[in-house]
């Protein structure tokens, strides 16, 4: 069983998980467009030959995003589970694989995973936008959940709560 949480971290909040990327245009289309996130702050450092991209899903109810870059780079840093997409200047130029996805050897790195309210829905859409899958919700062992693959092959685990929770 999970232990209690110690009492000073209990202001501690899990804020990113960082992919590597390889065309931000690409990356940013299929994470804005087709899985519906809001850029919630890019921060380029030129001198440093990278630029960060901060991610995440921002709701009508949730605090305003704000349009001042401290205030909007402090509100994306304090946010649960953003996703940051880091690009390394000239990486787009690169003939060959750039990034290794994890679930090829050797493997480490998995997946993300993100919830829907019907996954045959959300797989219907992602087909009609020409979105690759790794695996459709019939396949496989564990069916009603699906895996489909981001611009730079990094899987994304798409699955719907009650569901998954009902098969385990």
């Amino acid at each position: 069983m999970a232990q209690e949480p110690w009492p000073d971290t209990s202001d501690f909040v899990f804020n990113q998980t960082m992919l590597r990327i390889r065309n931000p245009k690409a990356s940013l289309d299929f994470y804005t467009c087709v899985l519906g996130m809001t850029l919630i702050q890019q921060l380029d450092f030129p001198e440093a030959h990278f630029s960060l991209y901060f991610l995440g899903y921002v709701r009508q109810s949730d605090e305003p995003l704000p349009s001042e870059r401290v205030a909007r780079t402090a509100y994306a840093f304090k946010q649960k589970a953003v996703l940051e997409l880091t690009h390394n200047h000239g990486t787009e130029n690169e003939t060959a694989p750039v990034y290794h996805n994890g679930n090829s050897d050797p493997r480490g790195f998995g997946h993300i995973g993100i919830a829907v309210p019907d996954v045959e829905a959300a797989c219907r859409r992602f087909d009609a936008l020409g979105v690759p899958f790794f695996k459709r919700p019939d396949e496989g062992r564990m069916k009603g959940l699906a895996f489909i693959a981001d611009p730079d092959g990094y899987w994304i685990e798409i699955l719907n709560p009650q569901s998954l929770a009902s098969m385990v």
